[in-house]
Formats: structure tokens, sequence, C-alpha cells
């Protein structure tokens, strides 16, 4: 049973979510932020349902669109925004911008541009903290997509046969980039492949919360008793394009207004006014203490600095 205290956290991770990504389109539109940026409006049930079950050591590696998992594990908001910004304080000192974010303190471990590139080094990762009898659990996200790679196999393959702390979780929105689900595999459920690996599998609905956040729990759980590795699908739902300023010609303009009306905010909030836990009155000082975190931490990354040419390679393994 979820209590009151951890309902409040959930809703507060979701919008905080949200709310960031609204404005980093808002600027990147902008032309303020350098690169392309990928954000993940509508699927902030599964970063904030999975991630709410972590503690402050276990490890997460994201995607991609990896925004919401990054602050739903406690990323520094302010360094987080100065990162995206490419400015001297940010997490990697402007090096890393938004697809490569990472932050030590928050057990961010970061993404990379390769589909599928993350599950390898998340099982390393668990395999580290096994050998070093360290009481860490790694938590891998990665989309539908990247588990038709030859990394996500052998990953899996590896973790169960080495009873490894990790959960592998999918953040299924239906599109590989610019591809649909049903034209490049056969299955509905990509958590039946587990079986193939001798681990479990479990689908949820990914934009219920609660849903996601009840077999997270347990999925951790496992991890921590030394029961191995969980593949948990989050079926979602990807509202905007690929990546920001993405036309999506592949989806008709009734296919992208579909997608809105899974709302996990929405449904949540629902949720939340019917068992009286919340009234419009808190929903509406949660949105304005929310929007004032984001006007701090834009204005900390405008007035960071640009780091100097000279330090563009340092900070660098070789």
């Amino acid at each position: 049973m979820v209590n009151k205290e951890e309902l409040l956290r959930l809703l507060y991770l979701m919008v905080k979510v949200r709310r960031v990504e609204e404005c980093l389109v808002d600027i990147f539109s902008q032309g303020k932020i350098p690169g392309f940026i990928h954000v993940g409006i509508g699927q902030e049930a599964v970063s904030a349902g999975v991630c709410s079950c972590l503690r402050e050591r276990d490890v997460v590696f994201t995607t991609h669109r990896g925004h919401g998992q990054a602050l739903a594990k406690g990323i520094d908001l302010n360094r987080f925004m100065a990162e995206i910004y490419g400015r001297r304080d940010g997490f990697c000192k402007g090096k890393a911008g938004s697809m490569h974010i990472a932050s030590r303190e928050a057990g961010v471990a970061g993404s990379n541009g390769i589909v599928g590139g993350g599950l390898p080094i998340a099982v390393g990762n668990a395999f580290a903290a096994q050998y070093r009898n360290e009481d860490r659990v790694t938590v891998c996200f990665f989309g539908d997509g990247a588990s038709n790679e030859g990394t996500f196999h052998e990953s899996l393959n590896l973790a169960a046969l080495w009873n490894l702390p990790v959960v592998f979780c999918c953040e299924n929105n239906g599109w590989a980039q610019f591809t649909p689900q049903k034209v490049y595999m056969k299955l509905q459920n990509i958590s039946k492949r587990a079986e193939s690996y001798g681990m479990i599998g479990v689908t949820v609905d990914g934009d219920d919360v609660l849903m996601v956040r009840e077999e997270a729990e347990k999925a951790v759980e496992r991890a921590i008793r030394g029961m191995g590795p969980t593949l948990l699908e989050c079926k979602t739902h990807r509202w905007l394009g690929h990546y920001v300023g993405d036309p999506q010609k592949y989806r008709t303009t009734e296919e992208v207004e579909e997608v809105r009306k899974f709302d996990p905010i929405i449904r949540f909030q629902k949720y939340l006014l019917e068992n009286k836990h919340v009234d419009r009155q808190y929903l509406d000082g949660l949105e304005a203490g929310i929007k004032m975190e984001i006007e701090e931490a834009l204005a900390f990354a405008e007035n960071s600095p640009i780091a100097p040419a000279e330090e563009l390679f340092t900070d660098v393994y070789a």
C-alpha cells in the first residue's frame, strides 16, 4: 500500500518531469540549446514509478530520451539545466548535453547515442556490485526498438546466468524511432522474451504510475534479495516525435491526437482527487512551486559560463 506521502511524491515527480520537458521544447525552439533533444512527454509515469522505488545508492542507465529518468532519480535541476545549455556548471561541464547527462551523486550513470548500447554497460555495473558485495541495484531503461538489438539478448542472458541485481525496464512507446512495433516484431509483449533467459518478465500499463511502481518495487526487491534480474515492460505513449522538430510524417494527425488521450498525469490527478488525497488548491500550489524551480534553474544555466576552448580535451579517458 502506497502511503499519502509517497502518492504526493509520485505526483510531484511526474508534473516536474512534464513541465521541465515542456520548457526544454520551448527554449530549444528559441535556439538556446545546442544539438538535438529528445523528450518523453506522455511517458512520465514510467520514470516516476520506477525511480521512486530506488535508493540513493542505486544506479540508473537512461535512454537518449532520458530527462525524466534522470530527474525522477533526483538529479539536481540547476546543474541539469546548465548541462543541457552546454555550460560549465553542468554535471559534465557542458560536454554531455541532453543525450549523455550523468551524475555520480544522483546515481545517474548516463546514456549513449547507440540504441541498446546501455544494456551491456548496465550488466557490467550490476556485476561490479555483485562482485564487490555492494548493496546496489542497477536499472537499465531502454526502448522497444532496443529489444531487437543483439546487446539486448546477450545482456539478458548473461544477467540471468549470473543472477545479477539488475532491472531491465523497457519503456515501450510503440515506436522504434519512426517505425511502429507491429512492423518489426510479431510479439505483442516484449516481456515474453524473458522466458528465453530464465528470468521473470512482466508487462504493465505504463500510463498507470501506481501499477508501474508496484511491479518495479517487486523487481527491485528481487534484485536486492539476490533473486536475479527482471524484465519490466511498461507500455506507454510518446506524444511528440522522435526528436523535437520531427514533422511526424509517419503518423496521421488523428494518431497524434489520439495518443494525447493517454495522459498519466491527468489520470493520476483524477485518482488523487476522487480519493481526497489532494484538492484543486494543492494542485495549483504544486504547479506554482515547480514553475519557480524551473525559472531558478533557467537563470542558473543562463548565468553559467561557457567553458574555454582549452578545456575541450580535459576530463576524457584518453
